[in-house]
């Protein structure tokens, strides 16, 4: 693989991880801003950590859905969800400004992530409840109305999950949705690198600390550096 630059993301502060071990491996953190998960002395810790290691910090913004860790699908009306996503990126935006970092990027969480792909209206949504920050995702509705207005657009991929033919994520009850070796996940990440700003490593996944730890090793040992968003 030729020299380039790569992020390697994960999703922080939703109580369900190792924060600082992954904080020392990954350059950019998702932070659960409430609504899924977490709290305000969890973003405090998970930002004051990140500022003082230089890992940038993103809003995760979920749909209000603390019971279904955000992964259930919700009808929310554009202007509450407009609301729900200024209120989200304000609460972390005010917590990192504290720590002596500030907010970098956007990335949708669980449901909200999947539903912007194709729905248009809850994507212009939450693009105008996160103001001009950059915005991480896969390719589909928010992508493209992010970059049609000039923001900065960083495309993922997902070493530690399954893809369909489409391209898509696999659904999380299908059989091969997670991949839980190791190995496997660094392999898939190098293939992923060509093709992505990117990479996430699941912070709810059992073996997350493993999986960030082999993927950055085996991009190390690629040539390949690390950069935060």
């Amino acid at each position: 693989m030729a020299a380039r630059t790569i992020d390697l993301n994960a999703d922080l502060g939703e109580e369900v991880t190792d924060d600082s071990a992954l904080l020392a491996v990954v350059t950019s953190a998702n932070v659960a801003c409430g609504y899924h998960a977490g709290s305000a002395a969890i973003m405090r810790a998970v930002c004051a950590e990140a500022a003082e290691r230089g890992v940038s910090v993103g809003a995760q913004v979920s749909y209000a859905d603390r019971a279904g860790f955000g992964r259930v699908a919700r009808d929310v009306a554009p202007d509450l969800l407009r609301e729900q996503v200024t209120d989200q990126v304000g609460t972390l935006a005010e917590i990192a400004a504290a720590a002596g970092t500030a907010v970098r990027y956007l990335k949708p969480h669980g449901a909200l992530y999947h539903r912007v792909l194709d729905d248009a209206e809850q994507a212009a949504a939450v693009l105008a409840g996160s103001g001009a920050l950059p915005v991480l995702g896969m390719p589909g509705e928010l992508l493209t109305q992010a970059g049609a207005v000039g923001r900065t657009v960083h495309h993922e991929g997902f070493p530690d999950r399954g893809y369909g033919d489409d391209g898509r994520l696999l659904p999380r009850d299908h059989p091969d949705a997670l991949v839980g070796d190791p190995d496997e996940v660094a392999t898939r990440a190098l293939l992923l690198a060509e093709n992505v700003d990117s990479l996430c490593v699941h912070g709810d996944s059992p073996g997350a600390v493993e999986h960030a730890r082999a993927v950055r090793r085996a991009l190390a040992d690629a040539g390949v550096e690390l950069r935060g968003l």
